[in-house]
């Protein structure tokens, strides 16, 4: 098997590695040894760990994932020139990385907190030569995108990076509508988990505007809900919450 070295034991580091433990040899590398113990047996399997001390990632295929605030810190402590570096740092292009670790290839990923139940909406880009590989490995996590540029890249960033939080303030205020109108605390959370778990299935068969169609009868309950949403500018404030992360995402890289 083909040997996957991860630099840095942080939270997406352990979803990556547990969803690819089996299909590759694994070791990683990082400041703390006891740190890294929990990561092997978290991972399970017979995987390898190193102190991050003089490093050598010569020949090494590297799936980059300390904070991004760090690099330079982790720079001085490898040697050598990688194959490839797969590299989840957000804001952090590819240009910055090349320039900091040496490496014959850089792929960028953007995989989203869901990866921790390895169902990430992951997105990629970089060198085409190692896009077959990024797919495998990072849909070993949820659903991998390959995209055209940075650009695109920056914008998914905002869209499914930063997704999982626009969705839950939604959840979150869906079930307190429901609470405001009677429905017990529990029953209104149970009944939101159900209606997300459900809409994300049927979303992967049918448009958004033909499921919005389905469900709203003339004079119905949904068109007097769906109206007040309207009213209430919800749809333009999604679109300015993708523009304005996206705006962020340009400025950190």
């Amino acid at each position: 098997m083909k040997t996957l070295t991860f630099i840095g034991n942080g939270n997406m580091a352990l979803a990556i590695a547990k969803g690819l433990v089996g299909k590759y040899d694994i070791e990683v590398v990082g400041r703390n040894e006891e740190k890294l113990k929990k990561f092997q047996q978290e991972v399970g399997g017979n995987i390898k760990y190193f102190l991050l001390d003089s490093f050598n990632i010569s020949n090494k295929n590297i799936i980059l994932a300390v904070k991004p605030n760090n690099l330079e810190e982790v720079r001085a402590k490898l040697d050598g020139k990688a194959n490839v570096i797969y590299s989840v740092l957000a804001g952090t292009p590819i240009e910055k990385i090349q320039t900091h670790i040496q490496s014959d290839a850089v792929v960028r990923a953007m995989p989203n907190l869901a990866a921790s139940l390895q169902a990430s909406m992951t997105t990629l880009t970089g060198d085409e030569d190692y896009k077959e590989e990024a797919l495998e490995i990072f849909s070993a996590i949820g659903e991998a995108l390959w995209l055209g540029s940075e650009k695109e890249l920056d914008i998914a960033t905002a869209l499914a990076g930063s997704g999982p939080a626009y969705l839950a303030l939604i959840a979150e205020a869906l079930a307190d509508g429901a609470v405001k109108q009677g429905l017990k605390r529990a029953d209104a959370t149970k009944i939101t988990e159900g209606l997300f778990n459900g809409f994300a299935k049927l979303l992967q068969t049918t448009h958004p505007a033909l499921l919005k169609d389905g469900v709203m009868s003339p004079g119905g309950t949904t068109a007097a809900g769906y109206a007040a949403l309207e009213e209430a500018g919800v749809r333009n404030g999604c679109m300015q919450a993708i523009e304005a992360a996206y705006k962020r995402a340009k400025e950190l890289s």
